[in-house]
């Protein structure tokens, strides 16, 4: 194990990094991809939020960061990450603590995605280093600062697989003054799942829609409070439905961390993370037949659970849209492309973005093939 002191220390390993590396910060959704054999490279001593600017609406911190400090800071000044990012230890049993770092690398994004967007949408900028050992950074603290190619964007969601984030830069946003779920017991899933679309393209600013098939739907309002009420009564006027049960505040915000990170599903062994159009939510999970599910962005996102990993009946299963594999026994992750098969012509682009960041191909290799 290489556990640098700071990111000068990161450098430096990595520039003299004779195998394969791989950047860990809580260690949290380690058990996602494929095994990689080589030295982990330890980056929890890169922590500490640099810089807060609540009036700005930008904070800085290096990227070992939990991602519990920056909430907890951000929340001393009625503030949040609007794209709610979720926390799989509970699916994966890991015990490490979330970094901001890795939700970036990760592109992680909760149930308000549909709304508020990626992860990658609020990452302003960052400080790196590439494959050869070579400090860089890129973007700034205000979207304007981005001209050319927007690196934040490329390494979002590039799984450490291009470089190592030593610091970044993130757009926060204002908390609401309440924060409310309807819960709605319908009787199949596409009741829920239609209930959740009309939710979603009605005027009343539903910022999340879920299906948990042991409670039905979820719909999320948030804002000022008068605001949520109005909005409550015009939603279900308009869609003819009154809800079986309200949660609000916390319990609300802990409902929706829980469909989010996958928590029912934990005791399934295999799970997988399938992007469809929302259209084809039902179509997909009558094809799927997963034992358990829970459906997120308002049909967009099924997390389905099985007792084995057969990545031919799930990938086929699907007409549109993409399967990864978020959880497997390591064997059968070492013998599964976590991705779909990309087109040629992709694939080579890939390729080449991975041989100028990292020619020696000694980050992460192999993990998210």
């Amino acid at each position: 194990m290489l556990v640098p002191r700071d990111a000068a220390d990161v450098a430096e390993l990595v520039a003299g990094a004779t195998r394969s590396l791989e950047p860990v910060g809580g260690g949290t959704k380690r058990p996602i991809g494929r095994p990689v054999a080589g030295d982990v490279l330890d980056l929890r001593s890169l922590t500490g939020i640099v810089a807060y600017e609540a009036a700005e609406l930008v904070l800085t911190a290096r990227a070992a960061t939990p991602l519990a400090e920056i909430e907890a800071a951000l929340a001393e000044h009625a503030q949040r990450l609007a794209f709610e990012p979720p926390d799989f230890s509970a699916l994966l049993g890991t015990s490490g603590r979330q970094t901001i770092g890795g939700v970036l690398a990760a592109n992680l994004a909760g149930s308000r995605r549909v709304t508020a967007g990626a992860a990658r949408d609020h990452f302003l900028g960052f400080r790196a280093v590439s494959g050869r050992g070579e400090p860089f950074k890129a973007g700034g603290k205000v979207v304007k600062n981005v001209t050319g190619y927007d690196l934040p964007k490329l390494l979002a969601g590039s799984w450490g697989t291009l470089a190592v984030l030593t610091e970044v830069t993130i757009r926060v946003a204002p908390s609401p003054e309440l924060d409310r779920t309807l819960v709605v017991a319908r009787g199949s899933a596409g009741e829920c799942l239609a209930l959740a679309g009309a939710a979603l393209r009605s005027p009343h600013d539903v910022s999340a829609a879920a299906v948990d098939p042991e409670r039905g739907s979820l719909l999320r309002l948030e804002g000022f409070a008068a605001s949520v009420e109005a909005r409550t009564r015009a939603l279900c006027d308009e869609l003819d439905f009154s809800p079986d049960a309200v949660l609000e505040g916390q319990a609300s915000r802990d409902c929706w961390r829980s469909i989010a990170s996958g928590a029912p599903l934990a005791t399934s062994p295999v799970v997988w993370r399938i992007s469809v159009p929302p259209a084809d939510a039902l179509r997909a999970l009558d094809r799927l037949e997963p034992s358990r599910y829970l459906v997120d962005w308002g049909g967009g996102l099924i997390l389905a659970a099985y007792e084995d990993v057969d990545a031919t009946r799930v990938r086929g299963a699907l007409g549109a849209g993409h399967a990864t594999l978020v959880k497997a026994p390591a064997a059968a992750r070492a013998a599964t492309p976590v991705f779909e098969p990309q087109p040629p012509a992709l694939a080579s682009i890939v390729a080449r973005l991975r041989a100028a960041f990292d020619p020696r191909g000694i980050l992460n290799p192999g993990r998210m093939d």
